[in-house]
């Protein structure tokens, strides 16, 4: 394929661009040949078109295609030029807590601080715990942001401590913001092919299927002009003055008429563009598709996909997406504070915002641009490109004179039904070993529901649930003629929590379910009232006995006396154990079996969670997890093997000596286990993940489907079946990370040689 650029007017602006496809770069469907725009910064008609013959002798030498050649390549084109071709071929970003650290160093128990991780559902209080514990007024600080939707789409981290407030923010990469645009141009457009009106289109648009990416905070809400408010025709006025409040708190100032007037125009402006090229595309494939002897419901899967497909190819489709992108990135200009460190040579994406400020309202004032989800400022705000915001500063409580050395990690809530929490994601259970405290936060209205069990679950399996503790927020909601007393609601909440442990023991040995019954009761707080600023006596209790935990967690665990000795030789069955079960829930979830514990997933889900692996975005979507699945099913059945040790170096004197001295084992194991699933699922799969992506025409959502499930079964196949002949690598490699993990412990596996040489 010869590739070519084009020049063309710069919109809005003067000036021209250069069109062209990149090589070496990756579309949305996997395939070489992304469309890439760049300014090439002059007004110039006669140099732009020197610039555009440059790149074209770039791009018909594949030569230059190496970004080994960049530094060469400076001296033979300009290096606009140079900066718009290899910003593609560069090494993979800087991550993203290494960006943080240059300017803000995460203490850890060296420095007397106590990390604590919140983890819990969306809407159980999670941030709105966070900012008592850290003095944040709820009118006048606003930070971190709150609501009954899902708020927090970014890790959240805070470090008090004496001295200036300071702020590192870092930022998705520009191919994953641009990735979930192509998502929500897909969704809008699919909208069209269902007969929508405009404002689903713009819905479609702006908000993306996985609710945590929301185009509408950086364009603007559809439909809205300021100063217009529509009488609520339903009448569900409770008489408050929320609303007035909301207004009032504002001290960044809300989108003014005339800049809502030209956000509207912008995004009818996209509209009618996805309803064009839509009609059009329609047109087509409806009228290949007449006489056609397929089932109707064969018939619509059939044309919506290919329908989608063939939009992916389209040009007009493609300049959508970069005008949407040269949108987004237009709004980092209004960031006249702080410095701004940007990701590629031709700087053309940040990577990381820094900020220093004595004074607290003006620091929040500025940060709030990258946490808000303050409505009057949709347009400007920058909430959905931010992947991380690190803040230092005296963010002490006020309801204590206490100042506790203590670092809070916030981040993303889980989901609330089962099969949304089946496993926590990895993003999550991957920061268990870098903390001191996994503070569980959930609804004391209805404790211990789906999301909840999934954490207890997950942390016990990993070996660190001696760093589990619960907060139990709405507890002043717990009422009942009998439930007169703090105690007598305190016991009912207790109670699910005890009754959803006693179903553990089905998946995990009872000696670890034990050791949490034993303890958890003094690791549970009741917190009500968390939503005003005053908190009641009895609240206050409980959150300085929360410090009081958070504290005593950097308290190194006296080492093990004594170590275990396993039989290699049974190994092997907890990871058959393990996979069977793992290839079940997926065989289900794909559409190859049933059950009522697991349904099955609708195409469109399955392949967002292809295009996502595919394109190397994420290991998940939304509540599809493999990579996830995958961890919590071996941890579990390797914690089970752990448990019944072949021989002891002595005898244990207890059951808690003996989970003392097989813990560290567990928790080395399970860390070791997110790299290696990545690895095998992910990694080696790769070019398997694309091909399924790759699939077209009738019938490709099932054979989809049929190629995700032979991605599983070549990677995690099933010890021990004749028809995996890659098991036995695939359990030598599990066998490897145990064996590690139990030597570095000073514990030992013994092999067949050495059982059959023991005296029975």
């Amino acid at each position: 394929m010869a590739y070519t650029a084009s020049l063309s007017p710069s919109k809005d602006r003067p000036g021209f661009n250069i069109t062209f496809r990149h090589p070496c770069r990756q579309d949305a469907k996997g395939k070489l040949g992304l469309k890439v725009r760049r300014g090439l910064g002059t007004t110039d008609e006669t140099e732009a078109r020197g610039l555009v013959e440059q790149m074209n002798q770039l791009l018909a030498d594949e030569g230059w295609w190496n970004a080994n050649r960049y530094t060469q390549a400076l001296g033979t084109f300009a290096t606009v030029v140079v900066d718009a071709f290899y910003d593609g071929l560069q090494a993979g970003a800087t991550a993203s807590s290494v960006l943080r650290d240059s300017f803000i160093r995460l203490p850890d128990r060296t420095d007397g601080y106590a990390r604590v991780l919140f983890v819990g559902t969306t809407g159980a209080g999670k941030t709105s715990l966070l900012r008592h514990f850290i003095g944040s007024d709820p009118e006048r600080d606003r930070f971190p942001s709150t609501s009954t939707a899902k708020t927090t789409v970014s890790d959240i981290e805070v470090i008090p401590s004496e001295g200036p407030y300071k702020a590192a923010v870092t930022f998705f990469s520009e191919h994953a913001i641009q990735a979930n645009v192509e998502d929500c141009v897909i969704a809008a457009a699919t909208a069209v092919w269902e007969k929508m009106p405009d404002d689903k289109i713009a819905d479609r648009l702006l908000h993306h299927a996985d609710q945590r990416f929301r185009l509408s905070y950086v364009l603007g809400s559809w439909g809205t002009v300021s100063g217009d408010v529509e009488e609520d025709e339903s009448n569900w006025d409770f008489g408050t003055q929320a609303g007035t409040a909301m207004v009032a708190m504002s001290d960044v100032g809300g989108v003014d008429a005339e800049e809502m007037r030209a956000l509207q125009g912008e995004l009818q402006g996209y509209v009618g563009r996805i309803r064009r090229m839509t009609d059009h595309q329609a047109q087509i494939i409806r009228a290949e598709l007449l006489g056609s002897e397929m089932s109707q419901l064969d018939d619509d899967q059939f044309a919506l996909e290919w329908f989608q497909s063939e939009l992916q190819d389209e040009d007009e489709f493609r300049d959508l997406v970069l005008d949407i992108m040269d949108a987004i990135r237009q709004r980092f200009n209004q960031l006249t504070t702080g410095s701004l460190t940007w990701h590629g040579r031709s700087a053309r994406w940040p990577e990381l915002w820094t900020y220093q400020s004595s004074n607290r309202e003006d620091f929040l004032r500025q940060v709030r641009w990258f946490s808000s989800n303050y409505a009057p400022e949709f347009g400007r705000l920058l909430t959905p490109l931010v992947d991380g915001i690190r803040v230092e500063g005296p963010f002490w409580s006020t309801f204590t004179q206490h100042k506790p050395r203590i670092v809070y990690l916030d981040g993303q809530g889980l989901g609330h039904t089962p099969e949304s929490s089946s496993s926590v994601t990895t993003h999550i259970t991957a920061r268990f070993s870098d903390v001191d405290v996994i503070l569980l936060v959930d609804n004391a209205e209805q404790p211990i529901q789906a999301a909840a069990q999934a954490v207890v679950r997950a942390v016990a399996a990993s070996g660190h649930y001696g760093k589990l503790s619960i907060a139990f927020t709405h507890f002043d909601q717990v009422k009942g003629a009998n439930l007169p007393k703090f105690a007598d609601k305190k016991a009912h909440v207790l109670a699910s929590l005890h009754n959803y442990l006693t179903r553990l023991r089905d998946v995990l040995n009872g000696p670890i379910v034990t050791a949490i019954e034993r303890t958890i009761d003094d690791r549970c707080f009741m917190l009500g009232g968390l939503s005003i600023a005053q908190l009641p006596r009895g609240v206050v209790t409980q959150m300085e006995a929360l410090f009081q935990q958070f504290e005593d967690s950097i308290q190194l665990p006296c080492a093990p006396k004594i170590t275990p000795k396993y039989d290699a030789t049974t190994l092997g069955f907890a990871v058959q154990r393990a996979v069977i079960s793992f290839q079940s829930t997926w065989a289900n979830r794909l559409g190859f079996a049933s059950s009522l514990a697991v349904s099955s997933e609708h195409w469109t889900r399955v392949k967002a969670l292809n295009t996502r692996i595919a394109k190397e975005l994420d290991v998940e979507y939304d509540s599809l997890r493999p990579v996830a699945d995958f961890v919590g099913r071996l941890a579990e059945e390797v914690s089970n093997y752990l448990d019944h040790p072949l021989d002891w170096t002595r005898s244990p004197e207890d059951d808690a000596e003996s989970l003392e001295a097989v813990a560290p084992i567990r928790q080395t194991v399970f860390q070791e286990l997110h790299s290696f699933a990545i690895a095998r699922l992910v990694g080696e799969q790769l070019s398997e993940w694309r091909r399924a992506l790759d699939l077209k025409g009738q019938g490709s959502a099932g054979r989809r489907a049929s190629a995700i499930r032979g991605i599983y079964e070549l990677a995690a196949p099933v010890p021990g079946t004749m028809q995996a002949k890659s098991a036995p690598r695939f359990l030598e490699a599990v066998q490897n990370i145990v064996h590690k993990a139990v030597n570095d412990a000073g514990g030992e596996m013994i092999g067949i040689a050495e059982l059959m040489n023991r005296p029975h």
